[in-house]
C-alpha cells in the first residue's frame, strides 16, 4: 500500500472515506504531525523524508514548491492534486486505486491531477 500524507486543508471526508474502503490505507494527515500547523515547503519536507505522496488541493503553491524541490535536486515523493470539484465517491475511488496498484517511488518527482479522466 502507497503510503501518503494528506495536506492540513485536504478534505477529511476523502481521508475518511478511502480509509473506510480500503482497511490498510495508510493515510497520515499534516495536523497529526504538525498539529501547530506547518509551510508547503515543511510539508514536502516532512513527505520526502518519510516517503510518503502528498495528497493535495492547493495548486497554486503546493505545485510550485514541489517542482522547486525536484529542479535542486531534493526528494519529492510524489503529489495527487485533487480537484475540490470532484465527487468525494471519485476521489476516494482513485486515491484507492492509486494507493493499491502503485509502488513506493514510482510517483517520484511527479504531479498528478486528479481525476485521471
Amino acid at each position: 500500500m502507497l503510503p501518503m500524507l494528506a495536506d492540513e486543508n485536504f478534505n477529511n471526508d476523502i481521508v475518511r472515506g478511502v480509509r473506510r474502503r480500503c482497511a490498510d490505507a495508510d493515510i497520515v494527515r499534516v495536523q497529526d504531525v504538525h498539529p501547530g500547523g506547518a509551510d508547503d515547503p515543511t510539508i514536502l519536507e516532512w513527505a520526502a523524508q518519510h516517503q510518503r505522496v502528498l495528497l493535495a488541493h492547493d495548486v497554486s503553491t503546493m505545485t510550485r514548491f514541489a517542482y522547486d524541490r525536484v529542479r535542486l535536486g531534493k526528494p519529492m515523493p510524489g503529489i495527487f492534486e485533487v480537484s475540490r470539484k470532484v465527487s468525494l465517491a471519485t476521489a476516494i475511488e482513485e486515491i484507492v486505486l492509486l494507493a493499491e496498484c502503485s509502488v513506493l517511488g514510482e510517483w517520484e518527482g511527479q504531479v498528478r491531477y486528479l481525476p485521471l479522466r
